[in-house]
This record gives structure tokens, C-alpha cells and sequence, in this order.
């Protein structure tokens, strides 16, 4: 014999009762089967909430009723032929005429008592089991309808009434020797000695399946539903979720205790006493295993699933006159039971100072006058302080037997929330190590249940979560590398990089499982593309709350930079080249590298002078160990040596710009690379990670871009005038031809002050040497005196840069582990 029991959204509509049948005429060709059938999907909870309109004198109950009746009648008119359907719906009509002098009576009375609500509840299962049967009789099954109420005996505990196993397991025997064929069998109702109709609380149709498997001694319990079996944690919330083959009972639930909301404890209280295997399968995928669950907990994973709690406080009592006092947990306990306090998770430190206990947020208030009231002497002597509340919590739980046989597994869990900055505010774990239980902030629940999960079930690959803001040239070169390093980053390195959010100046896309990179679409050309809103955007990266998530801003956006504050005070790294942030005033410089120490984030920066070259990263090794900087000469801009190295082959100066511009090695607008202003928030950069206390206005700056062509309207107006000062830039570079020396457009800084401009130099000068768009950075420092360290590399263009975020990108995957 094999019980199965379909809940209510297998059974919503015509089209999912068919699936249903498909999956009992399979399960038929296996052996002898009796089902269970839920109501309906959503009948009732419209039944009961339909009541509470009746007792508050609200008649729109009258129309609820009516809806359902439709609802039904609806079910039979589309899948009973209509020289048959009159006896069911007189079935129908007559439970619903019953229903509605129910509700009438409790609408003048206004009251509807715990009895009165078991009795309009059982509505729901009657009537879908006598239909499923009626149904199942015309697809050739030998179906009988069976009332629960028959043979399920209960005490009067309504709402939640208590099974009489011993009276229940013998009618239940004798009415399936008496009665040979399919029974269709109603879940969640049951009576008492008396006849009165009493259900059998959360998931009670679940719990009548195993009410009658135990007493039947079933080979197995299939529970069908709208999921494939148990997920490894929420997967609302965890996108990588999966489900687990295996459990066994414990772990099973210790899961559902915590949440998991596929299976309840009292479902499988009955089975597990039978060692009867109860098996979660999805009506919708049928073909899929789901998960088993067992005496079994076969080796693999520390752990098997991740589970949570939402809406819970923190009562903290403490004091120092608890110190020592014999029986203060029992007074703490008992206050609470007496307050019909249900207490979630127990914490309390050996100095016997303070107890922790969490509770639901809802029944805080009562919790807290509980406990003063009980303590009232101690608190007004000062022993104890008065109670103190701390709500917006949620309860993330570990759980898996295996935890037992390896050690370090407590540490994995706190290692893995400490790295991606969550903070614990109570932890318990009991000596069976089935559990490990910590108390998070709500707003943290879904970054913690992430990093949890990538800890234990990824742990292979660190994943990386990117938000890229500006998908223009280096942003496009940034995907593509991503994408041709991805498997080989995956294979070599245990990191994944996914990239979930993608914005450029007009449009802006979302992906919780990631883009595909290999063809990520343009942000206007994404499905979900919306305008962009760089408040939108981070409030969304935000709610998506991954762990590891990382904003990427390859945009020169002075906006953007603005933002850096939120996003590191939100715990998230940032990776950028953007160097309007560092090169704002030295306040701002300042607060961001102390926010980013103090929420324990990277802010990574390197390619901010010189693309891909490992120049900021260099300086900070040398101050770290103790060097000091005494002179920096610098060429940061690749674009401008591009300029003056080609312009030294003869092309007029206006050309060579021209053509720096094609290349992409200057900015949109090339006066923002003459002007020298770029440079000198490089230098700027440079000087003050040096830790000397420098500020824009001293940095002595000479602009290449004469006056005429400063106010021009567009960039081609600025290329025809600036062609009329080809001969004056011709007249310099003779001058330094005559000289045997180079023009180089470079940075100093020294004694705290530093300058920006163009400087011929001679053959003795490691400038001299500098081609096309390489940079050069020398560092004179106490250690590097006599012969300064030199840096040098490609310093323009769009791959160079986007290697320089990559870097840093991966550069912070290795951070984290």
C-alpha cells in the first residue's frame, strides 16, 4: 500500500487535475494506492477569512461564497459529460446551501468560536474529495470517497486537534478491509468521540496522509505539491538553490521547525515512529526524483540544507544581581510559558550575566511585560535591568547530520557571515550538532542565507556578484573578458563571476541568475530594460542583497562617485577606475578609505592612474612597510604621450589629436586629456597615497588647449581651430628637436606641491625613451634613492583599463577567501 496526497495547487484547475490523474494511473500500474486531496487551492483560506467578514457584519462574505460555488461547479461543467454531472452538483449545491446558513447564523450572532471555524474549514477538502472521486470513477479507477471524519478520532482541541492513534489506526484498518478499491480520502479534518468536526491544524492534509500510512504500515508517503522536494534554502532568496535528494527525518525537521515550508513536524511523526519513507515530488515535474526523506542521512555535504526565520526579536535580560542565582532561567522560562510564549532559540553566556532568548516579533510586547512582571523586585532594586527588545531580527539555521563528523563546521558557518560583514546577535547550538542557529539583522537574512549557501553547497567557487554601471568601452571590453576567462577562472581559481545588473547613461537591466556573457545584450536591448536611475539601480542591487557583491563603475561620472558613500556603507565592495571620488577634496578621500576599513569592504581603485599598471597597489606595499616617498615624476596620460610621440613623426599637431581620438585613446572630448586636468587628478591621487595632505589647488596645471579653442561648441568646431595652431605646436617641437631632446607631458611631486605640463627632456631622462601610449611613474623614495623604482606599461585604451577593473575584480575574489 502506498499513500499519496496532492495539496491544493495540484488540484487548482481542470488542467492540473488531469495531471494528477496522469500520475495515479502510473502509480496505480505500481501496486495498491489510497489519496489523499487537499482543497481546492485557495478555498480555505477564502472559507475562513470569509467568516471573519460574517462576524464583523460585513456581507461581501455573501459574494466569497459565491465565487467558490462558481468555482466549483466550474471544475465539474468542464470535466464531467452533462447527462452526469446532475448528482454531483446537487452534492455541491447542497454543502454550499449548508455554507451559507452557517454564515448567516454566525453574521447575526457575530461570533465565531474555534468549533464553529473547524466546521466552515472542512468545506474545502469535502467537496474536492467527493468530486477528484466522482472524477476518478470516470477515468476507470474504482474510487470511493472517503470522509476523514469516518475514522480519524481527535480530542475537542479545535484548530489543532490532537490524534487518538489507538481508535484512530483500527477504524481506519477496518474500513479499508471492508471497503477493497481506490480511496479518495479528505485531509485536514477529522471528528471527536461526539461527532463534531475538528482539523488537524498547519499542513493537515499532509498530516492525515501520514495519520493513515502509519496505520496502514504504507511502503511509502508521496507528498505532491507545486516544488521538487526540499530546497537547500529558500529559493526566493537564494537563487542557487537546489534540491536536496536526500534527508532523513531529523534534519527533515529541524529544516521545517526553521522554515521549510515543504514539510511540517507533525507530518512526519506518524511515518518517521513507522520507519516509513516519505517522499516530496512536484506534480508539474513529475519525471523529477524531489527528495526522499528517511532513517538515512547518507554522507556527502557537512550539511543539508539552510533554513531561516523572519520576524523575530531579541529579548535580552541581564543584570548583575543574575550572577550565580539558582533558578533565574526556570523564573524566565516559566514566565513565558505561562504568557504562552513560544521561545525559538535559547543563548546564554556561562557568566550566568544574561540569558538571550528570540521569540516572535508579535509576541514581544507580551514577552517583556512577562518577564518584568516576574523580575519587578529585581529590576526596582537594580539587580536586573529591565528587558531589553531587539526586533528586525531573523534566525538563519544550518542544519545536517554530518555536522557531527567534522569539525570545524561552526567555523565555516561564522567565517563565511563575518566575511561578507553580517553580524551575529545570538547564536545556539545543541551538543547533537544537528543545528547550528544564529541571529542576523532582517535586513541581512538574504545576504546571510547567500554566503551560507555558497559556503557549504559552492564552496568550490567563490562567486562574485557584479553591479557594472557604464557599459561603454571599458565596460563592453570588461564583459568580453570576463567571458573568455570565465571557465579557466572557474577551473584554476574557484572563482565565478557573475554580473547581475548592467546600466549605461539611458537604460539600465537586471538578472538574478546573471547575464549570459557571452551575448549580454546591450542595457537597452535587455527584456527587463528600464530607464536608468542610478537610485533605482542601487536600491535594487540592494534588495537582490547577494553575498559578495560588488559594484563596478566604469563610467567618469561625477553622480556615480557621489554614490560611493551609500554603496560602501550598504557592505559592498567597489571596483572602479572612475577618479572623480579620490580626486574630490581630501575629506572626501578620507572618509571613503576610513568607511570602507570600517565596514570591512574593499574600495579598489587601481586603475585610476594608470590603467592596468600596478602603480597604486606598488605605493601602498612601499608605505605599508615603512618607506617614504620623497619625489614621484610621472607620465600618467597615455593619451598624451601617444600624441606627443606620433607628433614627433611630422603629421601636423591637429591630425595626431585627431587620431588619438579614433583610437580611443583620448576622451570623447580631447580637451579633457589637453587640458591637463586629467593628469592632475592622477598626480593628485598618487600624492595623497603617499600620505601627504594634498589639495587640487595645489597642483599647478598648464593646459595644452589654446584659448580660442577652450569655449568652442562641439568637438569638430574645437578640431578646426585648433588647426590653426599647428604651427605654434610645430615651433615647440623644433625648438626641442634643436635641443636633441623629446617633449613629454608629465607630472611632478615633490616637498607637497606637484605640477602638471609639457617638459622637453634629453636623452639622460628615462622619459626619453617612451613610446606611443605608455605610461612611466618613477618613485624616489628613502629606500629608492640613488635609483628610483620605475614603473612602465601601456596606459591608454579601453582593453588596457578593462584589464586593470579585471584585475582588481579578481584581486577581490582572493580577498575574501
Amino acid at each position: 500500500m502506498k499513500i499519496i496526497k496532492f495539496g491544493g495547487s495540484s488540484v487548482a484547475n481542470p488542467t492540473n487535475i488531469k495531471k494528477v490523474f496522469e500520475i495515479l494511473h502510473q502509480r496505480s500500474k505500481e501496486g495498491e494506492v489510497a489519496v489523499v486531496f487537499s482543497a481546492f487551492g485557495g478555498v480555505t483560506e477564502v472559507l475562513l477569512k470569509s467568516a471573519e467578514k460574517a462576524k464583523l457584519g460585513d456581507k461581501s462574505y455573501v459574494e466569497d461564497i459565491k465565487l467558490l460555488e462558481d468555482k466549483h461547479f466550474e471544475v465539474v461543467k468542464s470535466m464531467i459529460p452533462v447527462k452526469l454531472q446532475s448528482p454531483v452538483l446537487t452534492y455541491i449545491k447542497l454543502r454550499f446551501n449548508e455554507l451559507e446558513d452557517l454564515f448567516h447564523g454566525i453574521f447575526l450572532i457575530k461570533e465565531c468560536s474555534a468549533r464553529t471555524l473547524d466546521y466552515v474549514g472542512s468545506f474545502g477538502e469535502r467537496l474536492s474529495a467527493y468530486i477528484l472521486s466522482e472524477l476518478l470513477r470516470l477515468e476507470g479507477f474504482p474510487a470511493i470517497y472517503l470522509d476523514a471524519r469516518e475514522v480519524v478520532r481527535t480530542n475537542d482541541r479545535f484548530g489543532n486537534a490532537k490524534v487518538d492513534f489507538s481508535i484512530t489506526n483500527d477504524l481506519i484498518q477496518d474500513f479499508f478491509h471492508q471497503n477493497p478499491g481506490l480511496k479518495v480520502i479528505t485531509g485536514f479534518i477529522a471528528s471527536t468521540a461526539k461527532g463534531e468536526t475538528t482539523t488537524l491544524g498547519r499542513s493537515g492534509s499532509d498530516y492525515t496522509a501520514a495519520i493513515f500510512a502509519s496505520a496502514l504500515q504504507a511502503t511509502s508517503l508521496e507528498i505532491w505539491t507545486d516544488v521538487s522536494g526540499v530546497m537547500t534554502s529558500d529559493p526566493r532568496m537564494v537563487y542557487t538553490a537546489f534540491t536536496i535528494p536526500q534527508l532523513s527525518y531529523a534534519e527533515a525537521m529541524e529544516l521545517s521547525h526553521f522554515g521549510a515550508k515543504v514539510i511540517f513536524p507533525a507530518t512526519m511523526q506518524p511515518a518517521m515512529k513507522k520507519g516509513i519513507p516519505i517522499y516530496i515530488k512536484n506534480t508539474f515535474e513529475p519525471e523529477n526524483e524531489g527528495t526522499l526523506i528517511n532513517n538515512d542521512a547518507p554522507n556527502g555535504k557537512i550539511i543539508k540544507g539552510i533554513s531561516s526565520m523572519s520576524g523575530i526579536s531579541l529579548l535580552n535580560v541581564e543584570g548583575a544581581g543574575l550572577i550565580e542565582v539558582v533558578g533565574v532561567s526556570r523564573r524566565v522560562f516559566g514566565a513565558l510559558a505561562d504568557a504562552g510564549v513560544n521561545v525559538i532559540l535559547i543563548s546564554q553566556a556561562s557568566s550566568e550575566h544574561s540569558i538571550c532568548v528570540a521569540i516572535r516579533t508579535t509576541e514581544a510586547g507580551l514577552a517583556k511585560e512577562a518577564i518584568e512582571r516576574e523580575f519587578i523586585y529585581e529590576i526596582r532594586n537594580g539587580e536586573m535591568d529591565p528587558v531589553a527588545v531587539v526586533s528586525e531580527m531573523a534566525v538563519v539555521a544550518a542544519v545536517g547530520e554530518n555536522m557531527k563528523h567534522n569539525p570545524g563546521a561552526s567555523g565555516r558557518m561564522f567565517q563565511a557571515l563575518g566575511r561578507n560583514n553580517v553580524n551575529v546577535f545570538a547564536i545556539a547550538q545543541g551538543s547533537s550538532e544537528l543545528n547550528i542557529s544564529a541571529v542576523v539583522s532582517q535586513a541581512d537574512l538574504q545576504k546571510a542565507l547567500n554566503a551560507l549557501h555558497e559556503a557549504f553547497f559552492l564552496s568550490d567557487n567563490k562567486v562574485l556578484h557584479l553591479f557594472l554601471v557604464g557599459v561603454g568601452l571599458i565596460g563592453k571590453a570588461l564583459i568580453k573578458m570576463i567571458a573568455n576567462q570565465r571557465e579557466k577562472l572557474q577551473r584554476e581559481n574557484d572563482l565565478d563571476i557573475q554580473i547581475h545588473g548592467i546600466a549605461n547613461s539611458r537604460f539600465m537591466a537586471f538578472h538574478e541568475d546573471g547575464f549570459d556573457l557571452k551575448n549580454c545584450p546591450a542595457p537597452e536591448d535587455a527584456p527587463e530594460a528600464e530607464a536608468m536611475d542610478l537610485e533605482k539601480f542601487l536600491h535594487q542591487m540592494e534588495l537582490m542583497n547577494f553575498s559578495n557583491t560588488v559594484f563596478v563603475d566604469c563610467t567618469a561620472s561625477q553622480d556615480v562617485a557621489d554614490a560611493y558613500e551609500r554603496i560602501l556603507e550598504a557592505k559592498v565592495a567597489i571596483v572602479t577606475p572612475n577618479k572623480k571620488a579620490n580626486s574630490s577634496s581630501l575629506e572626501k578621500y578620507r572618509q571613503l578609505k576610513k568607511l570602507a576599513y570600517k565596514r570591512g569592504v574593499k574600495f579598489l581603485y587601481e586603475t585610476n592612474v594608470a590603467a592596468g599598471l600596478p602603480v597604486i597597489n606598488t605605493l601602498q606595499d612601499l608605505m605599508l612597510s615603512g618607506d617614504k616617498v620623497i619625489r614621484i615624476e610621472a607620465v600618467l596620460s597615455g593619451s598624451m604621450n601617444y600624441i606627443f610621440s606620433e607628433f614627433e613623426k611630422g603629421l601636423p599637431f591637429s591630425e595626431v589629436v585627431r587620431q588619438a581620438k579614433d583610437k580611443g585613446y583620448t576622451e570623447p572630448d580631447p580637451r579633457d586629456d589637453l587640458s591637463g586636468m586629467d593628469v592632475g587628478r592622477k598626480i593628485l591621487i598618487l600624492g595623497r597615497e603617499a600620505e601627504q595632505e594634498l589639495h587640487f589647488e595645489d597642483i599647478s596645471i598648464q593646459s595644452m588647449v589654446p584659448e580660442d579653442c577652450v569655449e568652442t561648441k562641439d568637438v569638430e568646431e574645437f578640431f578646426e581651430k585648433l588647426k590653426s595652431h599647428d604651427k605654434d605646436f610645430e615651433a615647440i617641437l623644433e625648438e626641442a628637436k634643436s635641443k636633441g631632446e623629446k617633449m613629454r607631458f608629465m607630472a611632478t611631486l615633490e616637498n607637497g606641491k606637484a605640477k602638471v605640463g609639457l617638459n622637453s627632456l634629453d636623452s639622460s631622462h628615462p622619459f626619453y625613451q617612451l613610446k606611443g601610449s605608455d605610461n612611466m611613474i618613477l618613485f624616489t623614495t628613502e629606500r629608492y634613492h640613488d635609483f628610483p623604482m620605475i614603473i612602465r606599461g601601456p596606459g591608454a585604451g579601453a582593453d588596457v583599463t578593462a584589464a586593470g577593473v579585471f584585475a582588481d575584480v579578481i584581486r577581490l575574489g582572493n580577498f575574501s577567501r
